[in-house]
């Protein structure tokens, strides 16, 4: 299952069951775990930690060195769940330092030319579009979709379930169950597909939909919208979640609808 055209250090720790294709490179301090699949002329770096069922196609580098000026030869790392796919032309860098970690969780999809950089903590079950770009030190909770050309600036946070449009460049925070699109990025109404996925009833939709007409539609501070929402909102686990996402921001919020 491993081509012996493939260069692979002998530190390297490599489970059962991984297929590693010809002109493959893996450097030593990387560990790759059951089931993976690595296609040709994939580079995996010192510092990356893989798990399980993950597929990695051709040209994609994990754990590239930072992009980042503060990057000083720290033996920094990549930290990759479960059953991620990387299509072609992916980068992943690893965390400026070695007290630091980019963190990949389960079950993304990563499609062609993405590429994630130093320190960001993404969750499970997002997708990244054709090439979305993500800077450093930014976090993108649970079932995120960014469509083609997406730019994420640095430190920008998204929220859970919330789906950003093609071409769309994200400099402030997305909060969770939304739509965000255009430039400006702009609210542009609740995520109702994904609420259903995720099994979310109508009637818990409406409330969330009601919170966000606080935020976004109120003529008040996002301050004073948080506070209508905790009193005029049924409390609930996503309604918790929006008033907590919003409370944390540091950046601010993007923008209302038009």
């Amino acid at each position: 299952m491993i081509s012996p055209k493939a260069e692979i250090d002998p530190k390297a720790k490599i489970g059962k069951n991984v297929t590693i294709y010809p002109f493959a490179y893996i450097e030593g301090d990387v560990e790759i775990g059951d089931d993976c699949v690595i296609y040709p002329y994939v580079s995996i770096m010192n510092g990356t930690r893989m798990g399980r069922g993950n597929t990695v196609y051709q040209n994609t580098v994990l754990g590239a060195v930072p992009q980042d000026f503060n990057y000083c030869g720290d033996a920094s790392q990549l930290i990759i769940g479960d059953g991620n796919t990387f299509r072609e032309n992916v980068v992943i860098n690893r965390a400026t330092f070695c007290s630091g970690k980019t963190v990949i969780g389960n079950r993304n999809s990563f499609m062609e030319g993405v590429h994630v950089s130093h320190d960001t903590k993404i969750s499970d079950d997002c997708v990244f579009g054709y090439g979305t770009k993500i800077a450093g030190d930014c976090d993108i909770e649970n079932a995120v979709i960014f469509s083609s050309n997406v730019i994420a600036n640095a430190g920008v946070r998204v929220g859970r379930g919330s789906m950003i449009q093609g071409g769309s460049r994200l400099s402030r925070d997305v909060p969770p169950y939304i739509i965000a699109s255009d430039n400006p990025v702009k609210y542009g109404g609740v995520n109702s597909t994904i609420l259903k996925m995720h099994g979310v009833s109508n009637k818990v939709a409406d409330h969330i939909a009601n919170a966000y007409r606080l935020v976004f539609h109120g003529q008040t501070s996002v301050f004073d919208a948080v506070r209508q929402i905790r009193e005029q909102v049924p409390d609930g686990p996503e309604v918790q979640h929006i008033i907590e996402f919003i409370d944390a921001t540091k950046l601010g919020l993007i923008s209302k609808m038009w």
